[in-house]
């Protein structure tokens, strides 16, 4: 895969997340006045168990114009399906965004949903805002300088033993051809650590792991805007998330969507997470290679 032709970035981190914090609540105030109101006859379906209302479309929509007030130079990738290139012109930054992952989530109360916000430059990911809409929950980091939560600085566990590891997951709704590989992956998992967490929202699961509240991660499908933020914010705050190779499932590539090529290492695909002292051992526990 090609990489994004980017320029040098001139602006600085405190900016973009300056911004991105302002993009994230203006959106996160949105969904905190939408919820609980939204009429199950107007979600829109996208696929099995995935769907999609006004309030991801308007949420987009907010941070999109709040980033473009700021950076009309920028490049813009989303879920919903926003794309915005300069004219004719590379790009400084590319902005990568999920106005609300866990739409199910959102819709049915359950406080696990946020608005995910990640810019990268030519040398990979720069800056990332994760915002839980439901709770106020504010996570961040920038390249090299590590990972915040509400300003205060955090890190990855220090566990070492995976039979007292806590794992989060998510399930492959969107890759059904992969269920059985996932489900032998989680009986494996399942045996040999202290329990499996699936909360809905993998922008959340990434920064309860980059706040050591999980000690490892897997999921079989991710997109882009599901995973950019967070990998900044497991890697900040020392932690390991890369991808995974699984039968079935293709890496990279751009999945239907016309921008540029998609953001290298960041799917779609599957992926994991964990630890510098379990990823060795975790790694070869999804891949089946651990005598458990």
């Amino acid at each position: 895969m090609s990489e994004l032709p980017l320029e040098p970035m001139p602006t600085d981190d405190a900016s973009l997340l300056e911004t991105a914090r302002r993009a994230a609540a203006r959106a996160s105030s949105l969904q905190s006045d939408a919820r609980g109101k939204v009429d199950p006859s107007r979600w829109t379906v996208k696929g099995r168990s995935d769907f999609v209302t006004e309030v991801d479309v308007e949420s987009e929509r907010l941070i999109v114009s709040t980033l473009l007030e700021s950076f009309s130079n920028h490049w813009i990738l989303a879920e919903e399906g926003t794309e915005h290139e300069s004219d004719g012109q590379r790009a400084p930054i590319r902005w990568i965004i999920d106005p609300l992952d866990g739409t199910t989530n959102f819709l049915h109360g359950y406080p696990e949903y946020a608005v995910s916000i990640a810019a990268e430059d030519s040398e990979g990911l720069r800056a990332a805002v994760v915002l839980n809409s439901a709770t106020g929950e504010l996570f961040e980091a920038s390249r090299g300088a590590g990972a915040r939560r509400d300003g205060q600085k955090i890190r990855v566990s220090d566990l070492d033993d995976l039979d007292l590891a806590l794992v989060g997951t998510g399930f492959p709704f969107k890759k059904l051809n992969v269920l059985p590989a996932y489900l032998e992956t989680l009986s494996r998992i399942l045996r040999s650590t202290a329990g499996i967490r699936r909360g809905g929202a993998a922008a959340l699961d990434l920064c309860d792991l980059a706040s050591g509240r999980l000690d490892a991660f897997w999921e079989y499908w991710l997109m882009p805007w599901d995973v950019a933020a967070g990998a900044l914010i497991v890697r900040e705050a020392g932690g390991v998330f890369e991808e995974l190779e699984v039968p079935g499932i293709e890496s990279g590539g751009a999945a239907g969507r016309t921008i540029a090529d998609m953001p290298p290492g960041l799917g779609p695909g599957a992926f994991l997470g964990a630890n510098a002292r379990l990823i060795d051992g975790f790694r070869r526990l999804v891949r089946g290679e651990l005598p458990r």
